[in-house]
């Protein structure tokens, strides 16, 4: 075959590709109507995982895993559009990490809403600005993101997915690295690359900031200024990237949770994340927690806060693996429910593999 041949060929599976697809966009379209007519929710991340993984399965190549799954993406983000205007809201503005993720978990489609605070991401879903949110929940160096944790205390949203972003900081700056005399970011990336901060730029005045997004906006402003942030975030304020991947730490990733008004069925493969506080006396929690190892569950995370009710009393935030449909996982809630004065699950659903972006 020669050349034009093969490109006729490349354009006769094209018209069959564009064919299937729009096929594919109307039996979503059906499955969208009926969804609406039962009340059910637009956004299944139980379906979408079951769909990711089947073409991952079956893909033969010469395309790999993350380019089929990275079309996929696409290709589910439009149908998602189709079925219902879907909006997700996002710690702002464009180009942070949560963006980042907010994209790569919902895709190009759908309507983002950017917003000033993590607490701002929660009220707009509550308010049904939005139908979903992206918020920061922990990065494997710097721990937890304590703001988020606090927004779940009382609210009646739920997790209905999680996004784990391989994340690169940036040193960026208008102008050259020796004349800057101060840099934006935001504290936990600050922590993230101290090391490199207290040996490559002494002296240098750090300033806090809601976002990576917001300290490239204000480099790009300012005089004497530089950010630390995304290569993303470089590009839209037009800041030269001065050095890259400066953290402290190879393999730094932040897991981010979606959050809705729901959260699905299980997989098979699923996390649940619960907010519970226990009796004032001894052993406490060491007996709450015991109530999940008897059922034999995996516990992945624990975090402690502060109340805020009452002095010196806390909230614990855990996540076990398993999903609260199942009966093991109903058994020990309802074990530990005897320990507790309050017993919330945050959410179940399905777990994303750590660490390498992927839903």
């Amino acid at each position: 075959m020669n050349l034009d041949k093969f490109r006729k060929h490349i354009d006769r599976m094209d018209r069959q590709i564009v064919r299937l697809l729009n096929r594919r966009a109307e039996i979503v379209q059906r499955i969208g109507r009926l969804k609406k007519d039962r009340n059910h929710e637009i956004y299944v991340p139980a379906r979408e995982k079951m769909v990711l993984d089947q073409v991952r399965r079956i893909n033969a190549g010469p395309l790999s895993a993350s380019a089929i799954q990275a079309i996929y993406r696409e290709i589910m983000s439009s149908c998602l559009a189709l079925e219902h205007p879907v909006s997700v809201a996002y710690l702002g503005p464009p180009s942070t990490f949560t963006h980042q993720a907010a994209r790569l978990r919902f895709g190009g489609s759908v309507r983002y809403v950017a917003c000033e605070t993590i607490g701002d991401v929660f009220e707009t879903v509550q308010k049904k600005g939005a139908e979903y949110g992206v918020v920061p929940i922990e990065n494997s160096t710097e721990g937890a993101v304590t703001y988020t944790l606090d927004e779940f205390v009382g609210t009646p949203l739920k997790i209905c997915a999680e996004v784990y972003l391989p994340i690169s900081n940036n040193l960026m700056a208008r102008i050259p690295r020796g004349k800057i005399r101060r840099l934006y970011s935001m504290p936990q990336v600050f922590g993230q690359c101290r090391r490199w901060l207290n040996v490559e730029m002494p002296g240098i005045e750090l300033i806090p900031v809601s976002s990576t997004a917001r300290a490239a906006e204000m480099a790009a402003k300012e005089k004497s200024a530089g950010a630390i942030a995304s290569r993303l975030a470089a590009e839209l304020h037009g800041l030269k990237l001065l050095a890259a991947d400066i953290q402290d730490l190879t393999g730094n990733v932040t897991r981010f949770l979606v959050i809705g008004r729901a959260f699905g069925a299980a997989t098979g493969d699923d996390k649940t994340s619960i907010l519970f506080s226990v009796k004032h006396r001894a052993g406490a929690l060491c007996n709450a927690l015991e109530s999940l190892k008897k059922c034999g569950l995996n516990m992945t995370k624990i975090e402690s806060r502060p109340s805020k009710l009452k002095a010196w009393e806390y909230f614990f935030f855990v996540d076990v693996e398993g999903h609260a449909e199942e009966t093991r996982v109903r058994k020990a809630l309802a074990e530990l429910a005897r320990h507790c004065t309050l017993l919330t699950v945050l959410g179940a659903y399905p777990k994303a593999p750590e660490g390498r972006g992927e839903a």
